[in-house]
């Protein structure tokens, strides 16, 4: 089993990031929306917004601020994280 390809400094797009895309694959940009899946299917367990990068290629972890408290903190997103893209109009889609 090898590791994906890592990402070029010098790419510019980020690529799309799914709920298939977790852990070192995950790449993000302030202002998205991270999703935490609870124990039961389709359950949100927790959301935030990203707004801080620690790493200049958007992989974790992240200054999030939680929607529940409006607290930020570190997160260090794990498998069960994943992240959606905000569109035109403010409102988010869910990432494919």
């Amino acid at each position: 089993m090898s590791a994906p390809a890592p990402l070029k400094k010098n790419d510019q797009d980020l690529p799309a990031t799914g709920p298939e895309a977790t852990g070192a694959s995950m790449r993000a940009r302030a202002g998205d929306e991270i999703l935490v899946r609870g124990t039961t299917a389709g359950v949100i367990a927790r959301d935030g917004e990203i707004v801080g990068l620690h790493h200049p290629d958007g992989s974790p972890p992240y200054d999030v601020r939680r929607a529940d408290s409006g607290r930020v903190t570190l997160y260090f997103a794990g498998p069960d994280a994943y992240i959606r893209h905000p569109v035109a109009g403010g409102d988010h889609a869910r990432a494919r």
